[in-house]
Formats: C-alpha cells, sequence, structure tokens
C-alpha cells in the first residue's frame, strides 16, 4: 500500500490518530466523531474483531497458547493474553503478525466503501510500530506526561504499577511519537484545553507529502 488506501493526498484526507497507551485517543475519537461529524476507523475495535470466538486467528491463539487463554464461554481471556504479550516480545510479535493483516483489510474495505473525499480518521495505536504511517495524510499524537499515563492506566485497567508499566515500555516512547507526528494534541490539562485544540486541527488540513514505507 504506497498511497493511502485507495486514494491520494489530494483527494481524500486521512488522519492518523495515535499516542501511548491510556493517553486520551479514545476521547479525542469520540470528539471528532461527535464534534465534527468525522467517520473513526478504530483499529482496536477491528482488533477486536479478528479475534471473535470462531475466528481463525483465535483458533491459531489457543493451538500456540493452549485452552487456559479462553474463559468458560470460549471466548479470549483479554487479561491474560495481556499479560502474556506485554512481558514477552516474542510472542507480541507473533501475535501482531495474526492480526494486523486482518486489520489493514478492515481499514481497506472500509475507506473504499466511504464517499470520495470523505475526510476520514484512522484511530491507531501502534500506528509507528506497525510502520502504517504511509496509510494517512497526516499524523495526530495524543499526549500527556509520564506519570499521568502511568496512574491513568493504572485506574482504568486495575492493574498493578508493575503490570501498567509493562504494558507502556512495550510501545514506542510518547517523546518520539510526538517528534515524529506532525501535530501534538496536549491532554496534560483539562478536557476543554484538548477540545479546543482538536477544534484548531480540524480546520488545518494537511499537504504533506505522502509517507512511504
Amino acid at each position: 500500500m504506497g498511497e493511502a488506501i485507495g486514494t491520494t493526498p489530494t483527494e481524500r484526507r486521512i488522519i492518523g490518530l495515535t499516542g501511548g497507551i491510556a493517553t486520551g485517543k479514545s476521547t479525542v475519537s469520540a470528539y471528532l466523531a461527535s464534534k465534527h461529524n468525522l467517520p473513526v476507523l478504530d483499529a482496536d475495535v477491528y482488533a477486536r474483531q479478528a479475534v471473535e470466538k470462531g475466528s481463525k486467528i483465535l483458533d491459531a491463539i489457543t493451538h500456540r497458547h493452549g485452552p487456559q487463554l479462553l474463559l468458560s464461554d470460549g471466548t479470549l481471556d483479554r487479561q491474560a493474553l495481556g499479560n502474556l504479550i506485554f512481558t514477552n516480545p516474542t510472542e507480541k510479535h507473533w501475535l501482531e503478525q495474526q492480526i494486523h493483516p486482518f486489520v489493514r483489510d478492515q481499514f481497506h474495505q472500509t475507506t473504499a466503501a466511504s464517499p470520495p473525499g470523505q475526510t476520514l480518521v484512522y484511530a491507531i495505536p501502534l500506528l509507528f510500530e506497525a510502520n502504517l504511517t504511509h496509510i494517512v495524510t497526516e499524523i495526530w499524537v495524543v499526549t500527556c506526561t509520564p506519570q499521568q499515563q502511568l496512574q491513568r492506566l493504572i485506574e482504568r485497567n486495575s492493574l498493578t504499577t508493575k503490570q501498567a508499566q509493562a504494558r507502556i515500555n512495550a510501545q514506542m516512547p510518547l517523546s518520539e511519537k510526538s517528534q515524529r507526528a506532525d501535530h501534538s494534541l496536549n491532554n496534560c490539562g483539562s478536557r476543554e484545553s484538548l477540545f479546543e485544540q482538536i477544534d484548531q486541527l480540524v480546520g488545518h488540513s494537511s499537504s504533506r507529502p505522502q509517507r512511504q514505507h
């Protein structure tokens, strides 16, 4: 995919929304959808669909790791899987190789079905890590302080400090994402401040050249 899926930057604006875990990407996505009526294509939603009960990817996971990663109803035990992959880079890489092609295909299909010229938001937490920067026309990164990120993740997912830090460490440093992004959204303060930043960026159309691999 050498160009923004099925189109060119001059025909469609595709905002790549990313950031670190628990920095506020979902808040930004929800605001873009509700306030600005922008379709949000969420990689996390597609990733969950990839491992639904009965899927080939879930079968591959249980074949590799055994039925202990399944709940009593046969669905994936996401917490158990998270504990496994966030402490084992090899298994994390294997899982991503199973899921990422499915996610990319969902982006492609949804984009192809969208009206020509429609601005889209691709919410992709691992935009940089998965080398997907070439499928968007501009990159927004949601940031906060390391202390805020850690505390928000602990509270949101009911994790220990060690578990939360392991999940943060599994991603590219937030500072590096900020340096590589076109725009940064500072989510250290109030929600109103964050929304004001979003409003400004929505009105700012990036004409940056298309990224390559």
